[in-house]
C-alpha cells in the first residue's frame, strides 16, 4: 500500500497557469511560486467581485480520536466528486500548521487518493504565508519591547503586558519566557511567552480581513496591553501597522493549487479550532463562492469547534451562509466515543459502535440549529464490517439525516460521487440560515447559549482570572463581539476524558483574552495550551529526505 507521500509524488499535476484557465483566470491574474503553486492578484479579485456566489458547502465532523479521522480527506473528495458528476466545484481549505506536522498527525493535506498537491510544499513552507503570519507578529512584539527601552513615553506597564511572541511549532519550552535579560543594553526585563503561530491574533485576522486596508486597520487595534494609568494601548499606538501589513501584503493573497485529479483548491490562512477560529480565510472562500457554481470549505475539528466558529464567528463577520452541512463520521470514532481504546477500534465492536451514536446525534442535532440541512459523510475504513454499517444505517434513518458512505481514501473522487449527488441536492433544499446568539448579548449570556445549545452543558464557571478579564473587556466596550472558545476537540465538554455525548457537567473558563483586531473574545477553558507541545514519539522522527532530495515520513 502506497503512502499518502508517494500517490502525491506519482500525481500528474497540470501547470498552475492551466489550473488557473480552468477557472477563468488569465496568466496575468496569477502570481506563480513555482509551476504548480500561485497567488490570485488583487486585479482578479477585483474583476470578480460583481459576479454572483455560488452555494457554501461546509464540511464538519464528530468528535474525533486523536490520530483525527479524515475531515480533510472528505473535504478533498467531495471536490473531486462534484467534478465527476458534473458540477463546477472549487475547495477551500486552511494551510497546514508545521507543528502538527511534525508533531502527532504528519501532513494534512488530505490522504489516499483525495490530496491537495504539491503535497510536500503545502505541508512545509508553500508560499511564505506561515512565515510572513510569524514575522509580523514578532515585529510587533519588537518594536513594544524597543518602546520601553527608548524611554516608554506611553507609559507600557511591562507586567500587563497582552501580546506574546510566536513561532509555527510545537515548543512546550517557549509556554513561558522571560525576556531582555543581560543588563541594561538587552531590553527591559519581564516575563514573555510564546504561542504557536496558528493560534496568533494576527492569524485570525490574516483569515477575516476583507482586504488590504481593512488588514491594516485590524492590525492596527490589537490590544498590546495597559499602561501604569490603566489605559489599553495598541498596536497602532506603537506606529506598528504599516510595517505588519508590510509584510502582510502578499500573504493575503489566496492561494491557487490543485488536487490529485486536477480540481481547482484554494488554500489560505490556517487557524487552529481547538484553539483559534478554525477557518480558511474569508477572502479564498468569498472568491471561491466567485468562481465556481459551489464552494467546498470545512471548518476544524468536530462541530463543536470548527462548525460553531465557522458559522457564529466567520459567517457573521463575512456576511456568508452555507446552504448545506456535512458532517463527517467514522466508525472507528464512534467506537472510541463509545469507549472502546484507540488501538482497538478497527475491531468490530456494535455495542461500542450504538453506544457511540450519540455523538453522531450530538452533531447533526446541534448543526440543524442553524437552520441549514444537514448530511453525514461516513469516511468508509476496509475494517468497517456490515453489522456496523446496518446499524449506521438504521440510526441514520431513525434520526432523519441522509448519509452516504464515502471511499475517498481509496478511490479518489469516484468514492464520493453518492454524496456529492446528495450534496448537491441538500443545496436545493429550503433552508434559512440563523446565528446561535445575538452578538449584541454579553460575553456571560453567549458563552451560556454555546456551553447549553452546543456542548450540552449545564453551564458556564468562571475563574477569578476570566471574571477579571471580563470586567476589563466590558469596560472597554468590546464585550458585544462573538467569543471564540479554546477547548478540547476530543470531548463535547471541556474534558478530553468524557467521550460520546456526556451530561452533567459545566465549562470552566479559566482565562479571557480579547482579539481586537480579529474582532472577538477568547474564552479559555479546560487546560487547552495556546502553544502545543510535541507527542512522545513525534512524526518529525520518521521524516527524512535522501540525497537527492526526496522527502519520506510526511504521512
Amino acid at each position: 500500500m502506497l503512502s499518502d507521500i508517494e500517490i502525491a509524488g506519482s500525481a500528474k499535476m497540470l501547470p498552475v497557469t492551466e489550473i488557473g484557465e480552468r477557472l477563468g483566470l488569465a496568466p496575468e491574474e496569477l502570481e506563480p511560486y513555482g509551476r504548480y503553486k500561485a497567488k490570485i492578484t488583487e486585479e482578479a479579485i477585483a474583476r470578480l467581485a460583481d459576479r454572483p456566489d455560488g452555494k457554501l458547502v461546509l464540511v464538519t465532523a464528530i468528535n474525533p480520536t486523536p490520530a483525527g479521522e479524515g475531515k480533510t480527506t472528505t473535504t478533498v473528495g467531495l471536490g473531486q466528486g462534484m467534478a465527476k458528476i458534473g458540477a463546477d466545484a472549487v475547495i477551500a481549505l486552511r494551510e497546514p500548521s508545521l507543528g502538527p506536522v511534525f508533531g502527532i498527525k504528519g501532513g494534512a493535506a488530505g490522504g489516499g487518493y483525495s490530496q491537495v498537491v504539491p503535497m510536500e510544499d503545502i505541508n512545509l513552507h508553500f508560499t511564505g504565508d506561515m512565515h510572513a503570519i510569524t514575522a509580523a507578529n514578532n515585529l510587533l512584539c519588537a518594536l513594544v519591547d524597543n518602546h520601553m527601552q527608548q524611554g516608554n513615553a506611553l507609559g507600557l506597564d511591562p507586567r500587563r503586558i497582552l501580546f506574546k511572541r510566536c513561532m509555527d511549532m510545537n515548543d512546550r519550552a517557549l509556554r513561558g519566557v522571560v525576556v531582555g535579560l543581560g543588563g541594561k543594553a538587552n531590553g527591559v526585563p519581564r516575563e514573555d511567552g510564546f504561542q504557536i503561530t496558528v493560534a496568533s491574533e494576527i492569524m485570525a485576522i490574516l483569515c477575516l480581513a476583507a482586504d488590504l486596508p481593512d488588514l491594516k486597520k485590524r492590525l492596527g487595534s490589537i490590544l498590546v496591553g495597559y499602561s501604569y494609568a490603566g489605559s489599553p494601548l495598541y498596536a497602532r499606538d506603537f506606529g506598528a501597522a504599516g510595517a505588519m501589513t508590510a509584510l502582510l501584503k502578499d500573504a493575503l493573497k489566496p492561494n491557487l493549487v490543485q488536487t490529485l485529479e486536477n480540481t481547482p483548491a484554494l488554500v489560505h490562512g490556517g487557524p487552529f479550532a481547538n484553539i483559534a477560529h478554525g477557518c480558511n480565510s474569508v477572502r479564498a472562500t468569498r472568491l471561491a463562492l466567485k468562481l465556481a457554481d459551489y464552494c467546498i470549505t470545512e471548518a476544524g475539528f468536530g462541530a463543536d469547534l470548527g462548525a460553531e466558529k465557522f458559522l457564529d464567528i466567520k459567517c457573521r463577520a463575512a456576511g456568508l451562509a452555507p446552504s448545506a452541512i456535512v458532517v463527517v463520521a467514522t466508525l472507528r470514532a464512534l467506537k472510541y466515543n463509545g469507549g472502546v481504546p484507540r488501538a482497538d477500534v478497527a475491531l468490530e465492536n456494535v455495542s461500542a459502535l450504538e453506544k457511540g451514536l450519540c455523538n453522531l446525534r450530538a452533531h447533526v442535532e446541534n448543526m440543524r440549529k442553524y437552520g441549514v440541512p444537514v448530511l453525514v459523510a461516513i469516511n468508509r475504513f476496509l475494517t468497517d464490517t456490515d453489522a456496523e454499517i446496518g446499524v449506521l444505517s438504521r440510526f441514520c434513518a431513525e434520526l432523519g439525516v441522509e448519509y452516504s458512505l464515502s471511499e475517498v481514501f481509496a478511490k479518489g473522487g469516484d468514492g464520493a460521487v453518492d454524496l456529492a449527488r446528495k450534496v448537491v441536492a441538500a443545496c436545493e433544499q429550503p433552508g434559512e440560515f440563523r446565528l446561535l446568539y445575538d452578538e449584541k448579548a454579553s460575553i456571560e449570556e453567549k458563552l451560556g447559549t454555546i456551553a447549553k445549545e452546543i456542548y450540552g452543558a449545564d453551564g458556564v464557571v468562571y475563574t477569578a482570572a476570566a471574571r477579571k478579564a471580563m470586567a476589563e473587556i466590558e469596560k472597554l466596550g468590546m464585550d458585544r463581539l462573538p467569543v471564540c472558545v479554546a477547548k478540547t476537540q476530543y470531548s463535547l465538554s471541556d474534558d478530553p476524558k468524557k467521550l460520546g455525548r456526556p451530561t452533567g457537567f459545566e465549562i470552566t473558563v479559566r482565562d479571557l483574552r480579547l482579539s481586537a483586531g480579529a474582532g472577538f473574545v477568547v474564552a479559555l477553558t479546560g487546560d487547552i495550551m495556546t502553544m502545543p507541545g510535541l507527542p512522545k514519539s513525534p512524526a518529525a522522527e520518521r521524516i527524512d529526505v535522501d540525497e537527492n532530495g526526496k522527502i519520506t515520513g510526511l504521512f
